[in-house]
């Protein structure tokens, strides 16, 4: 709406993206913390609560904690990019299509959880990748049909390494699905997963903002992208719902995201740095999450080869809450990590 407005009544202010992402951020920003106390009550009355694995028995008192949590901060976030952003390009309609799809798939496993109170139910772990793959393959589709650019960068470099051609569909899908499961490992304490996402969404957006700017990305030596500018106002709408979303999911939690807002988050994350050519660079952005994620690979793996376990429980800050830590100060210092990670990834950018 702002949009067409700014072409209608030649309102330059409404045309520029980063005026436009502003509006979406604090659109969305307020949306969730007005309906989200609405949801909690609601959830809590029907006992849509989150099923806690009987392997975190530190947890059995979160067990009547409302979920699903993400189809409120994920419908702000549509409801402010369908006021906000340019509908006519098809980079934004990825982006839509990234949100609601995984979002959906995330909803559908929360549900089964919820109406069978077991946290192994819900959707097969197959199952669950197979939709996230299909998914994945019409967002990573509709970007080749769009004619972008499927060449392979590398931080630090400011030349690609090669072009990946129809093998990018591939490679773009693995990182949908290796960011998607990272994010939802990392949902395990109370809004440890939401900070994380919200620096990410931050880091990834002005990465995007670059790249779709002819004149910055010229400057950084980094790929110019034609339209793909537009994708930070929906970052920063998710960004606003998230922020929203944290007011009720700071410890102590009064509501989760579940498996609907964590595979959302982390499919737009993923979205984001194929866009912004960030794809290896996400190692460094979304560095808890990969942390999380290795510590369950060493862990599984050990035990299956050594019969060993690395950590006391993983995801490691199961670990560290066996050690002894108290949940908020894990948390925090978690937050903190993921500050400094990104903070050197948009530092990176000054030495290509």
């Amino acid at each position: 709406m702002l949009y067409t407005l700014s072409h209608l009544f030649d309102i330059n202010l409404f045309g520029y993206i980063s005026v436009r992402a502003g509006f979406a951020f604090m659109i969305a920003f307020i949306f969730t913390l007005a309906v989200m106390p609405k949801y909690i009550r609601w959830a809590a009355a029907r006992n849509a609560n989150q099923p806690i694995s009987k392997f975190v028995k530190a947890h059995e008192s979160k067990g009547k904690t409302p979920t699903m949590g993400g189809a409120i901060f994920l419908a702000g976030t549509l409801l402010s990019a369908l006021l906000t952003v340019d509908l006519s390009n098809p980079y934004i309609w990825g982006g839509i299509i990234t949100l609601t799809g995984f979002g959906a798939v995330g909803m559908k496993d929360d549900l089964g959880k919820v109406l069978s109170g077991d946290n192994l139910e819900g959707l097969s772990p197959r199952g669950k990748m197979a939709l996230l793959a299909i998914i994945a393959a019409i967002a990573t589709g509709l970007l080749l049909v769009s004619g972008f650019p499927t060449e392979f960068y590398l931080p630090f470099l400011k030349t690609p390494l090669f072009d990946m051609g129809i093998f990018s569909l591939f490679f773009w899908i693995l990182i949908f699905l290796a960011t998607t499961n990272a994010v939802n490992l990392t949902d395990g304490l109370d809004g440890l997963a939401t900070v994380p996402s919200i620096i990410a969404l931050f880091t990834l957006g002005i990465i995007v903002y670059i790249t779709g700017h002819a004149i910055f990305s010229s400057y950084l030596l980094i790929p110019n992208i034609k339209g793909v500018g537009e994708v930070m106002i929906l970052a920063a709408a998710l960004g606003g719902g998230l922020m929203g979303f944290l007011w009720y999911n700071a410890y102590p939690a009064e509501v989760f995201m579940g498996d609907t807002g964590s595979l959302a988050i982390g499919g737009f994350l993923a979205y984001l740095a194929i866009l912004g050519k960030s794809e290896v660079l996400l190692i460094l952005i979304g560095f808890i999450f990969v942390v999380e994620t290795l510590s369950v690979i060493f862990q599984v793996g050990s035990f299956k080869l050594r019969g060993k376990r690395i950590f006391l429980m993983a995801p490691i800050h199961h670990h560290f809450e066996l050690k002894g830590w108290p949940e908020n100060k894990i948390i925090i210092r978690f937050w903190m990590i993921a500050f400094i990670a990104n903070i050197l990834a948009l530092i990176s950018f000054k030495f290509r």
